[in-house]
């Protein structure tokens, strides 16, 4: 269950009008929260960024002449998805963090473990093929399953502090699945 309330924010008597109006939010919390908010949606573009660079180059080198599944989607539209979902990962984790849930930590940690899995992924299926041929495909299947697994976990966890937060790594969830098996394919058939 979401919980609406929030915990008192220390020092919330400083400052603050008690003359009605309602609640105004303190403008340090709110650059606090902005902030954090710039610190998920940079680790977000970190990985995404350093998962292009290993890409970028085998895109248009071998992974041009792989056998690649029948459902494969043309490669102009990887980016656009990835951006949305990147962006939508980075929400859902912040949203997760401006709950003050006692199992925040423990649901951000596996957060951070499906988004080291996922910076993982991209080197191994792209960077490691020239090298290690069909190997490195199984090995990037075997990433990919776990991190399948561990978005799987990330929704159980956000959705219980923040039920938007599981719900905005659903279609995450949705294209890693997807992505495996294009993963698996092009393991069985390159």
């Amino acid at each position: 269950m979401e919980s609406r309330e929030r915990a008192p924010v220390a020092g919330a008597g400083r400052g603050a009008s008690t003359s009605g109006g309602g609640a105004r939010p303190e403008p340090r919390r709110t650059a606090v929260e902005l902030a954090v908010l710039l610190v998920f949606l940079a680790a977000s573009a970190l990985v995404a960024w350093l998962g292009s660079q290993a890409t970028i180059s085998n895109v248009t080198g071998w992974y041009a002449a792989a056998d690649k599944a029948p459902w494969s989607p043309p490669n102009w539209v990887f980016g656009p998805v990835w951006t949305v979902l990147y962006t939508a990962m980075a929400v859902a984790a912040w949203l997760v963090w401006r709950s003050r849930s006692p199992n925040r930590r423990a649901a951000l940690t596996v957060y951070g473990v499906q988004l080291a899995l996922n910076l993982a992924w991209t080197p191994v299926f792209f960077g490691l093929y020239p090298a290690w041929g069909a190997a490195a495909l199984w090995l990037a299947l075997g990433i990919i399953v776990a991190l399948a697994l561990a978005v799987a976990a990330t929704v159980l966890v956000f959705g219980p502090i923040r039920r938007a937060a599981g719900l905005l790594m659903l279609p995450y969830l949705s294209w890693v699945v997807f992505a495996s098996s294009l993963n698996l394919w092009a393991a069985a058939n390159n």
